[in-house]
């Protein structure tokens, strides 16, 4: 268990589901992942609520507008930081595109969307009263955040230069992002094997349960597609799945010798 007050700049912070069915969404993820969601706000702010676990917040929800009728639900991944302002100037300069500008979210802190050279989506928080995930890295949680893109040396130079992003490489040639000396993240490069044409780069969220094969059997009775079965990695046992309405998402059950 991991119970956060903080988050230092470049570290993925927080995650949200647009969806077309918000109804939906919420009784999928309140099932598989034990999460009570709250009261959602008004039209002014696309109807957006957070989801929590035991009182604390663990992710976010909001109704999809109408520029994304036919659309299917997607997470967002967002990326703390100390002054979005700042941050969002370094962008266009990096090498990607600022898709949206820098916003004031009521008191709860300020936000821009953007996309990295390859074409990934994914947003920037400066957090104030809302600072993100209050917890994370346990079952139900948000644990980790992975880029896929199809031009790894691009994405980490446009991230280094505008988050400070190092990187570490495993010896099964798994890349991770290091932050003061952390490694938060990880970034994966995609292969026509792998990944169709038709698939964009994109950021993929995992949360951690407590039994991979037993959380993508609930997931497929309530709904979801399994994309990829449960399969090990030197880290822990992983799948990957599409949820009712779409939202593609992994799933992760830690190895425990792994887990500090």
């Amino acid at each position: 268990m991991t119970e956060m007050t903080a988050y230092e700049h470049g570290v993925p912070c927080w995650i949200d589901l647009m969806s077309p069915d918000r109804a939906v969404s919420t009784r999928f993820y309140e099932s598989l992942f034990d999460w009570q969601a709250g009261e959602p706000g008004g039209p002014e702010s696309g109807f957006y609520t957070q989801f929590t676990k035991r009182g604390l917040t663990v992710a976010g929800l909001g109704q999809q507008n109408a520029e994304m009728a036919g659309m299917p639900a997607m997470w967002t991944t967002y990326l703390a930081a100390d002054d979005v302002a700042e941050t969002a100037a370094k962008v266009a300069e990096a090498g990607g595109t600022l898709i949206m500008p820098v916003m004031d979210v009521f008191e709860f802190g300020k936000m821009a969307i953007l996309m990295d050279p390859s074409g990934a989506v994914v947003g920037l928080w400066q957090g104030l009263s809302h600072i993100g995930a209050q917890l994370v890295n346990e079952p139900g949680t948000m644990c980790w955040n992975e880029l896929a893109t199809r031009d790894l040396d691009a994405a980490e130079s446009f991230f280094g230069e505008l988050l400070g992003w190092t990187y570490n490489t495993s010896d099964e040639g798994f890349h991770q992002i290091v932050v003061g000396g952390r490694e938060v993240g990880g970034l994966m490069e995609m292969t026509p094997e792998m990944h169709p044409a038709e698939v964009p780069a994109h950021w993929m969220p995992y949360f951690s349960v407590a039994d991979a094969d037993a959380s993508a059997t609930s997931a497929t009775a309530l709904g979801a597609t399994v994309v990829v079965p449960p399969f090990d990695l030197p880290v822990g046992r992983v799948a990957i799945i599409s949820d009712p309405l779409g939202a593609m998402f992994s799933i992760i059950q830690m190895d425990p010798a792994i887990v500090t």
